[in-house]
């Protein structure tokens, strides 16, 4: 299905049903298909709505505006074109920081935020030979394969997902691809994440070389308050390809304490106020 949202139109793939609705966003590189395992597990209970971020998957690619606000813009659209009154976010890496930016918005019918490897809040910055590697790590299959055996997962995919990684990350836009490493990734929002009052669990990959377990303790935990952290173990920066089953056993548990986790930080029920 694509939806047209204020300056571009995004594909997304709506599946399942039941409240609360999943909304997922994918890291640089993948698209909405990233999640197909996770949401398999979890659709006969949650109705999943999976975003191809603008310049990814089949969704629009405008020449400009790959800034994080406006992919936050993107995924408030699609919220409001489908009506969802009761959702729960779930970003991974460049999907967790729209994510939380989005969050921090305080939208209505916004319910929990799951942050699978996400990009903290503040900056990352690299050194300009690392930032200009980066921008290229998508230009051929084998960078992409370079990159996805050596950096982005700690076990081997399977030959069927290893080919959906590498045709996802070659399908990207010129403009998506440059836009991450060298701005988006650098936005500071660490300010605007502040405003996040719904329960926030962060999911990490003990062996993610991207964002690591530490980043996480230290960048994204301590700016969004309540926020709490689990830790896939033997798992890294691709837990949605590596360990669907996991991170689906982690977000239903998850979703299956959000009443409690309300209740214990105060927070108002927003899907009552819709």
């Amino acid at each position: 299905m694509d939806i047209r949202t204020r300056a571009t139109t995004v594909h997304i793939s709506d599946e399942g049903s039941g409240e609360p609705a999943l909304v997922f966003l994918h890291y640089w590189g993948g698209s909405s298909r990233t999640w197909d395992a996770v949401i398999s597990e979890l659709a006969s209970a949650h109705r999943s709505v999976a975003v191809d971020h603008r310049g990814w998957g089949l969704s629009e690619a405008p020449q400009q505006s790959y800034a994080i606000a406006d992919m936050a813009d993107d995924v408030q659209d699609v919220i409001e074109t489908l009506r969802l009154s009761h959702y729960v976010l779930v970003g991974h890496s460049m999907g967790g920081k729209v994510a939380q930016l989005l969050a921090s918005r305080r939208p209505k019918g916004l319910a929990g935020v799951v942050l699978v490897a996400p990009s903290p809040p503040s900056p990352t910055i690299l050194p300009d030979e690392q930032r200009v590697a980066m921008a290229a790590a998508y230009e051929s299959r084998e960078s992409v394969a370079w990159v996805l055996d050596n950096v982005l997962t700690a076990s081997p995919l399977d030959a069927r997902l290893r080919e959906q990684v590498i045709a996802d990350s070659l399908r990207g836009a010129r403009e998506a691809k440059a836009a991450w490493p060298n701005a988006a990734m650098r936005e500071d929002i660490t300010r605007e994440v502040g405003s996040i009052d719904v329960p926030v669990l962060v999911v990490g990959g003990e062996l993610d070389q991207v964002d690591p377990v530490g980043t996480l303790q230290r960048e994204v935990l301590p700016r969004i308050a309540g926020a709490r952290l689990n830790v896939l173990p033997g798992t890294g920066h691709l837990s949605p390809l590596e360990a669907p089953s996991a991170l689906a056993a982690v977000i239903r548990q998850f979703l299956g304490e959000l009443p409690a986790l309300r209740r214990a930080s105060g927070a108002p029920g927003r899907a009552a106020t819709v």
